[in-house]
């Protein structure tokens, strides 16, 4: 029989035709199928995969402009491998976080937040009928352990340097995995974007199509992290496949949507599974209130669990649980409590989990009372306390570092007949530890000797610490041997513990012969050992040592964080030894450490501090060659040090460049500039500046902070200039700023000028401080600008404010002003002319004190009802309280008062507009 080559073509592509024919695609290209069946194979695949998700709610060119957007690199789906360019699965872009392109699903909705997925509960089943869970997935431990799945995983984890052959091999393996093998891969890998990537690649291959339950295996995993973008991809994929959607797949996003911080984000994919006509059901309304609770929104969720039970979801204790645990988290132990007793009378009745949760909250506040009070509530509710409710509550009180009540507890429970074991006692032990209690620590040790329960290393390694805590390293070095001796051998924690306090009481160099003959002992340091140590001998001034240290944890495989290196060098720099950090720092590099911009930044300020700028310049530029670009704090020492040497314009051009490379200026790269040209006197420079720099990040001090400078400085008038953009508002800040410019020409002698600042704040609304202007008149009134006083003391009076504990001084200050004259120079002898003026204002000031002081004995006998007055009737017996009301004046009517006198000085000094002002 011979071969029919075009007929095994026919035969293998049909089904590729039918999907062409269900994406409506024009019959002229389904009829060149057959004639180009390899050239079309490839379009479907991208179809298949990568076609749009608006492609599914009717928009026909959706999969082309996907395919636009993607370019040629991303059009192979049927390789890993693209020549040079590398694999595709090293390479592949996921979807951009911040892309919110399904409006139609609900995304963007512009309902209101509060009723943000309750419409959901109307598709409820209202016969409570429990539909099969579909998308739970039960992990297999055999499945984790078959060869096929670890090969898999061992090529993926070679990606980075795959070629044509290992990727091959790959899709061969893929194609001989059955769908629960598929799962166990996706569960093996330890980074979830990773198991994200290969599942995206796995989805492109040909002749390969992932099962149902493949998609809620990375569903699932995807609700542990924050990757919810993905996990919403994920969701959209299955709906394009037919894939039947159960709640839990929803759940699952919504999980992850909450983890990621995006509460309305989750909540909002419940009005997504409205859409798809998905059912609700208790799972993913459980999971609805406990989104709710981690995102702080109690009531809403209370609102939501009376919601279900209105359409006929029944809530159970997990969904009440979850709710107790919010009330807890945001310290309402008195709602949890009133829940609980309110779960039986809604027909649910509390768990020991329930009681359980509060219980931790109620240990952590030690409020050990309570929590006896609550288990005889246990006990009311049939819920006997037993050898977990003890274990729960020694491990929350020692966890809290209560450790003398949770050994109540453990005495209670053994007169109970409970056994605890050594877990239990090395909790209380290291609670006593870590309080200072060594003593009691050891009895519990000995203690644990006479009950057969032989304390392990865990429990010693307690003894240790606390020892160490203490400063006590001696004894615990006597510990560390009576382990041997007790047939417990020391491990790695309880050398570093030892080591650690051998650095903390500045023994670091013994500490680090200890590490040396860790052979001898049989035991290994590990990174946190090497941490330890290295720090000691850095607070110690041992940084030769501490090099030392790094270069054979780095050769021992391993790397110390970008926070220890940061500590090294900034060491380094404080003992000056510069060229030794830029060394160390360009080794950590070299070995493939973490160095982040931060230890750039450190080094380049101790260059600046040395004042070797140059250095510091080439290391800044040098940043970019090692691909650790500077950020705002960078851009800002070295600019802080050009204006230090007075390179005003290149500081100039390195914040131009900062502002390109689109940084925003933090309130110190403010301030550095401010300070700079301020001190240089380059003003104009600097408010040019300074409109570029607010255009990019707005700071509203900027211009308080210039007329501040500039007032320290001494340039004043520069300062007065400004103070137009400051009085814009009618702050407080801008209030002090003014403050400041009055004092500096106070300071200066210049009270005219203050004068003027005070009406230019009195004009934009702003009330100066009345202490302040008082200075300002006083120093008027001696230079002889009595006129100026005047106005300044009157625009106090006329906006009346005065409080009550500074009317007297205003008082005296407005007498002194109705009785001052104006003496001609040069000086002579009163004459006649002078001295009868003079006596008519003393005259007049006399006749007003006399009356206030006669209003109030009037107002005093009204409100003492008094009926005598010096011997005599008073006149609110004579006229009636009425008439001397009308005649009386409020002594304490602060405003009366002192219009009073301000009326008496403007006529004297001739001034009628304004006294008919105040009549």
């Amino acid at each position: 029989m011979m071969f029919n080559f075009t007929s095994f073509l026919a035969h293998e592509f049909s089904a590729l035709r039918l999907n062409l024919m269900r994406k409506r695609l024009p019959l002229n290209f389904q009829a060149s199928f057959l004639d180009y069946p390899l050239a079309n194979a490839r379009c479907c695949v991208f179809f298949s995969s990568f076609s749009s998700g608006k492609e599914e709610f009717g928009n026909s060119n959706g999969g082309s402009n996907r395919f636009r957007k993607m370019g040629y690199e991303n059009y192979g789906g049927l390789s890993l491998f693209r020549g040079d360019q590398g694999s595709d699965f090293a390479s592949f872009r996921e979807p951009d976080e911040s892309d919110n392109s399904d409006d139609d699903e609900g995304e963007d909705s512009d309902d209101d937040e509060d009723e943000d997925g309750f419409e959901i509960l109307n598709l409820a089943n209202r016969n409570g009928a429990e539909r099969e869970n579909v998308g739970r997935v039960e992990e297999d431990e055999g499945e984790l352990r078959h060869p096929l799945v670890r090969e898999v995983c061992r090529l993926v984890d070679l990606r980075s340097g795959w070629n044509p052959k290992l990727e091959g091999e790959l899709r061969h393996l893929l194609r001989s995995l059955n769908p629960r093998q598929v799962c166990a891969v996706l569960c093996s890998f330890e980074d979830e974007r990773v198991a994200l990537k290969f599942f995206y690649w796995a989805d492109r291959q040909w002749r390969y199509r992932h099962d149902a339950i493949v998609y809620y295996t990375m569903l699932e995993v995807l609700s542990k992290t924050k990757l919810c973008q993905g996990a919403k991809r994920v969701l959209r994929l299955m709906k394009r496949r037919r894939i039947e959607r159960s709640p839990e797949t929803f759940g699952h996003v919504m999980v992850s949507y909450s983890r990621a911080g995006k509460l309305r984000n989750a909540m909002q994919i419940l009005t997504l599974m409205q859409k798809a006509g998905v059912e609700p059901n208790l799972s993913i309304c459980n999971t609805a209130v406990h989104v709710l609770v981690m995102g702080d929104r109690l009531e809403k969720a209370s609102r939501f669990l009376d919601r279900m039970e209105i359409v006929g979801i029944r809530p159970n204790v997990m969904t009440y649980n979850c709710l107790i645990k919010g009330y807890c988290n945001v310290h309402r132990i008195e709602d949890a409590l009133e829940l609980i007793a309110d779960m039986p009378l809604k027909g649910c009745s509390p768990d020991k989990v329930s009681y359980y949760t509060v219980m931790g909250f109620l240990c952590k506040e030690k409020r050990v009372k309570e929590v006896r009070e609550l288990m005889e509530k246990m006990k009311d509710a049939g819920l006997m306390a037993d050898q977990v409710t003890y274990n729960n509550l020694v491990h929350m009180l020692s966890k809290h570092g209560h450790g003398s009540e949770a050994l109540e507890f453990l005495r209670e429970g053994e007169k109970k007949g409970f056994r605890f074991d050594k877990v239990g006692f090395s909790a209380i032990v290291d609670s006593f530890c870590k309080e200072g209690n060594i003593d009691m620590a050891k009895e519990i040790v000995n203690e644990m000797f006479s009950k057969g329960c032989i304390p392990d290393v865990v429990t010693y390694t307690s003894v240790v610490n606390g020892f160490c805590r203490e400063g006590k390293v001696d004894q615990a070095k006597k510990m560390l041997q009576q382990m041997y001796k007790y047939g417990c051998k020391p491990n790695t924690v309880s050398y570093t513990a030892l080591l650690n306090g051998l650095c903390q009481n500045g023994k670091s160099l013994e500490a680090r012969e200890m590490m040396n003959t860790s052979e001898e002992e049989w035991w290994t340091p590990n990174a946190i050992t090497y941490s330890v140590v290295m720090h000691g001998l850095r607070r110690e001034g041992k940084l030769v040592e501490a090099c030392d240290l790094v270069e054979e944890m780095v050769n021992k495989g391993f790397f110390p964080n970008s926070v220890e290196i940061n500590l090294m060098i900034q060491s380094l720099c404080q003992e000056g030894k510069m060229d030794k950090a830029k060394k160390f720092m360009e080794w950590c590099l070299q070995k493939g450490c973490a160095v982040n911009v931060v230890n750039f930044t450190t080094l380049i300020h101790g260059y600046c501090r040395r004042d070797d700028l140059e250095a510091a310049l080439s290391l800044f530029d040098d940043m970019y060659l090692s691909n650790k670009h500077p950020d705002a704090v960078t851009y800002t020492t070295v600019v802080n040090a050009l204006g230090r040497h007075g390179r005003i314009d290149e500081a100039n051009e390195l914040v131009m460049r900062m502002l390109g490379r689109g940084l925003d200026p933090t309130p110190v790269t403010y301030r550095t500039v401010i300070h700079w040209y301020c001190q240089t006197g380059r003003v104009e420079d600097l408010l040019n500046l300074l409109d570029k720099m607010l255009v990019r990040q707005n700071f509203k001090t900027a211009y308080n902070l210039v007329i501040e400078k500039l007032c320290s400085f001494g340039n004043l008038e520069e300062a007065e200039k400004l103070l137009g953009k400051v009085l814009r508002t009618a702050s407080r800040i801008d209030a002090n700023t003014c403050h400041i410019l009055m004092d500096s020409y106070l300071s200066k002698g210049l009270p005219l000028s203050a004068y003027r600042v005070a009406n230019r704040m009195f004009r934009r609304n702003v009330v100066p401080d009345l202490k302040l202007c008082e200075k300002v008149s006083k120093r008027l009134m001696l230079e002889g600008n009595s006129k100026e006083a005047d106005n300044l003391i009157l625009r106090f009076v006329e906006r009346g404010c005065m409080s009550s504990r500074g009317n007297h001084r205003m008082v005296l200050l407005l007498m002194s002003m109705a009785l001052y004259i104006d003496i001609p120079e040069p000086r002579k002898a009163l004459d006649d002319t002078l001295i009868p003026e003079l006596r008519t204002r003393q005259q007049s000031i006399a006749d007003i004190t006399e009356m206030i002081h006669v209003a109030s004995l009037f107002h005093d006998d009204v409100l003492d009802d008094a009926d005598a007055r010096r011997g005599i009737s008073p006149l609110n017996l004579v006229m009636g309280n009425k008439v001397q009301r009308f005649a009386a004046l409020d002594p304490y009517d602060d405003f009366c008062l002192i219009n009073i006198l301000l009326l008496s000085h403007l006529q004297h000094v001739g001034r009628t507009d304004q006294a008919t002002f105040c009549q």
